[in-house]
């Protein structure tokens, strides 16, 4: 492997937590902001998932090219490129005039907070070699990570309460300038030799775009468009072929971005396993949290923020005991054990939406405990993914890292999405009976999905439904908001299942073993 001499170590992980810091930004800030986007924009419930979903979607298109970019053209110039990319891109999202421009921005910027994420964890990687040095760069990683996951929300709330919503991406303006000032001063330059001799894998680029696109859109249209219709047919066709394509020009590519052979190593497969789980429950859970606190539980944004700290802060404190009792009882269990708390959370909340009579705060237990097994798996599954390959592959490996979390994240954004309007439909429908035909019931249920309850209980009162009262609304919402925790619930646990049978008896690798914080620790 090819590398400068380091330069100021201390200032190029400074650049890669800020990094991490306004990817998780913009993850965890965005959807508290969704309802007055609905309201300014006037943008129903698909409108405000595709705004989620650009950004996921979009990171996908790029990471393994990424990866592959960064490792044959170097990886601190692909990183200050795709910060200066995430700078523009978070300007445009700003000053976006109406929903179809914000998300059209949505999706450049996804691509470049992709691409910048991707960079970061392979800077991360090459820049701390070092066990020791290693260790303690991942522990405050994670901890910074978590400042912008877990107080993202009131970061969010916050700018809305002093300014407006466009401040909620312009913020990234300056933050971009900063890291590119912190990556010229401080990250060494870094390549892989060989990657000059492979070629790019644009084949592989464009069949997962298409799968993932494809399946999707499927998802978030299939309901409207009628499951059985032509278009949503044509659209199963088309996301069945894009997948089967990306699997044979994978399978044969002589130099794929998506090794489908490092799933041989069981850590590695393990890891990817856990990454997959956080992402079937807990991240687009975060998206519709702060829906359930404003439409189902009569929460002010203000409250909503603080709420949504109980569900996040969890993650900023774990990362540290996560690295330590990696050292101690290895990833096969600290990550299946992770997982399991995720999906124990999501029961308890599930059945404290039950309890709403006795007030809110009956949620807050069970996201409490979601938050915690989060910490537990998150900064194990990403170091693990990185360790258990050879060095020079950790570009590919990070990017395969990302694109499983990002993909399940697009996906259960939109399958959560659905669970939820099903079941906001089904309360409806055994509290309205016959007053409303299916099409009217099924608008109101996307209206209420969407946390337009105002909007909802008027649509009510203009059709002459004999009950109209927002308690009547507001246990529909809380009826299916208890679907979507027991679908996050159910697939925590399947994944923790699937992730301690992937990850076997076997020790962990010295690699592994070298990169925990028990070197950070000195202990």
């Amino acid at each position: 492997m090819s590398s400068s001499a380091p330069r100021h170590p201390s200032l190029a992980l400074a650049a890669i937590c800020l990094a991490a810091l306004m990817f998780g930004l913009e993850i965890s800030s965005v959807p508290i902001i969704l309802p007055v986007l609905e309201a300014r924009l006037h943008a129903d419930f698909q409108d405000l998932q595709w705004i989620m979903n650009a950004y996921t979607i979009a990171c996908t298109t790029v990471l393994m090219a990424t990866g592959t970019l960064a490792d044959r053209y170097g990886r601190r110039r692909m990183f200050a490129l795709t910060v200066l990319a995430f700078g523009v891109a978070s300007l445009l999202c700003g000053l976006a005039p109406g929903t179809p421009v914000l998300i059209a921005a949505r999706f450049l910027q996804g691509m470049a907070g992709g691409a910048m994420f991707i960079c970061s964890i392979a800077i991360l990687s090459h820049q701390f070699p070092d066990g020791r040095a290693r260790g303690r760069a991942f522990a405050i990683w994670g901890v910074v990570a978590g400042i912008g996951l877990g107080f993202g929300p009131v970061v969010g709330g916050a700018i809305i309460a002093l300014a407006s919503w466009h401040w909620v991406f312009l913020v990234h303006a300056p933050l971009a300038l900063l890291g590119l000032a912190l990556i010229m001063a401080g990250v060494a330059e870094s390549r892989d030799p060989l990657a000059s001799q492979q070629k790019l894998d644009l084949a592989g680029i464009v069949t997962l775009t298409i799968a993932v696109l494809g399946l999707t859109w499927l998802i978030t249209q299939g309901d409207s468009l009628g499951w059985t219709s032509p278009a949503a047919l044509g659209l199963m066709a088309v996301t069945a072929a894009g997948l089967a394509a990306f699997v044979a020009v994978e399978r044969f590519h002589p130099h794929p971005m998506f090794d489908f052979s490092v799933f041989r190593i069981r850590d590695f497969s393990g890891a990817i396993v856990g990454c997959i789980g956080m992402n079937c429950s807990y991240w687009p859970f975060m998206i519709y949290l702060p829906l359930y606190f404003s439409a189902g539980l009569g929460y002010d944004t203000a409250t909503v923020g603080l709420a949504l700290l109980v569900y996040t802060v969890p993650f900023l404190v774990m990362p540290p005991i996560a690295q330590w009792l990696l050292l101690r009882y290895q990833a096969r269990f600290v990550i299946p054990a992770g997982l399991f708390l995720i999906g124990l959370g999501f029961m308890a909340m599930k059945w404290g939406s039950g309890l709403a009579h006795l007030g809110g705060w009956t949620v807050l237990p069970g996201a409490l405990i979601a938050g915690i097994g989060l910490g537990l798996t998150t900064t194990p599954a990403t170091n693990m993914t990185t360790a258990s390959v050879p060095a020079h592959r950790a570009g590919m490996a990070s990017g395969m890292d990302v694109s499983a979390r990002l993909i399940s994240l697009a996906i259960n954004i939109a399958l959560m999405g659905l669970v939820l309007v099903a079941g906001i439909l089904a309360a409806l429908r055994g509290s309205l009976g016959t007053a409303l035909d299916a099409a009217r019931l099924r608008a109101l249920a996307g209206q209420l999905a969407g946390g337009d309850m105002a909007g909802a209980q008027q649509a009510l009162a203009t059709l002459a439904v004999p009950d109209a009262s927002g308690a009547l609304l507001q246990a529909a919402v809380a009826h299916g908001f208890g679907w979507v925790m027991l679908y996050g619930g159910l697939g925590a646990w399947l994944a923790a299942a699937l992730s301690f049978a992937v990850f076997g008896g076997r020790q962990a690798p010295a690699a592994a073993r070298e990169a925990s914080p028990r070197a950070a620790g000195g202990r």
